[in-house]
């Protein structure tokens, strides 16, 4: 069953769209008792995606557990800027593991709390794309192999943003990074190479894998209550826009994510078991040039003569995801939610 979209309507008062909407169905962020799990105070850069990400996501699963949760969090991004020794901005168990066996430390975290007869307390894991789809990846594939009850939270920026702007496998084609060839015919991370960790995770079979975005909050805390309602191994994988790391302006993060999603690049899916379940339709297709253009590390795909011919590859990219996952919503469809 897809989400539905909820429209927020000015009533000429000072009244703001949430509060129209009964308690149960408004965001996290507007109830007063919220968590502030990852509070105020951290050390990230302006307009980091990935904090904005992790704020979200935590309260979202506090809110789903009644506040019964560890958090054990990989080394990178994440980890550094929230907590620079002695202090700490995480108002909630939490474990900081070595860069590459979150999934592992997690899995051990629920083990523990099984056999103590505590199975209430709910564990997430938490990692960047390095630490998830590189350092990480085999314990992360072990975790889901033993369908060990813990939630792996993905925050997918696209490149070791931490040390430096190195790239990874979640690194997308013709992305310049500091490891990336800067220089000759084809500058720019080579294509046909990485990994697609929702895809990854859907092929064990566990019980519950989604993508979500920075662009789309609502869905992205819905996603993560769902998640936290079901045990066994689950996955859900978010694309956070790095300022620092892709060259986009801090006032644009939530533009650049939201071209990510609207032009097939980032599609946001649910699936169960292996199968997909949901998508967001995407109501209007930009051209990927919006998204790439809004991005430094891409800059060298737009000179004066004109656009890279990989600008076309990465356009194919997109209308592959969108075919695949069903993710254009028809003029009829559009039409008829607008009624």
């Amino acid at each position: 069953m897809e989400l539905q979209t909820v429209k927020f309507y000015q009533t000429g008062t000072f009244t703001v769209g949430n509060r129209l909407l009964a308690p149960d169905e408004r965001t996290v962020q507007a109830n007063m008792e919220r968590t502030n799990s990852l509070n105020s105070g951290h050390r990230a850069c302006q307009g980091c995606g990935e904090a904005l990400g992790a704020r979200y996501a935590i309260d979202a699963a506090m809110r789903a557990t009644g506040n019964q949760l560890i958090a054990v969090n990989a080394t990178g991004c994440l980890e550094v800027f929230s907590t620079p020794y002695p202090e700490t901005s995480w108002q909630l168990p939490w474990i900081h593991s070595l860069f590459g066996n979150a999934a592992a430390v997690a899995s051990g975290v629920a083990a523990a709390m099984r056999v103590t007869g505590r199975p209430g307390v709910r564990v997430i894991a938490q990692g960047g794309d390095g630490g998830t789809t590189d350092i990480g990846f085999g314990c992360l594939s072990g975790m889901f192999e033993r369908n060990d009850d813990v939630l792996y939270i993905c925050y997918d920026n696209e490149a070791y943003m931490n040390t430096g702007v190195q790239r990874s496998s979640a690194t997308p084609p013709a992305a310049r990074t500091a490891t990336t060839m800067a220089v000759g015919r084809e500058p720019g991370n080579v294509f046909g190479t990485g990994k697609n960790l929702p895809l990854i995770a859907m092929a064990h079979h566990i019980p519950y894998v989604a993508t979500a975005s920075v662009a789309n909050l609502r869905d992205l805390e819905h996603k993560v209550a769902k998640a936290m309602g079901v045990h066994g191994s689950r996955y859900i994988h978010i694309h956070v826009p790095c300022p620092l790391g892709w060259g986009s302006a801090p006032a644009d993060t939530i533009k650049v994510a939201r071209m990510a999603v609207e032009s097939g690049l980032f599609p946001l899916i649910e699936a169960e078991h292996g199968e997909q379940t949901g998508r967001t339709p995407i109501r209007r297709q930009v051209p990927v040039t919006e998204y790439l253009k809004m991005q430094k590390r891409f800059a060298h795909l737009f000179g004066k003569d004109g656009p890279d011919p990989r600008v076309a590859q990465i356009q194919a990219i997109a209308d592959r995801n969108i075919a695949k996952f069903g993710l254009l919503q028809s003029a009829d469809a559009a039409e008829a939610s607008h009624g």
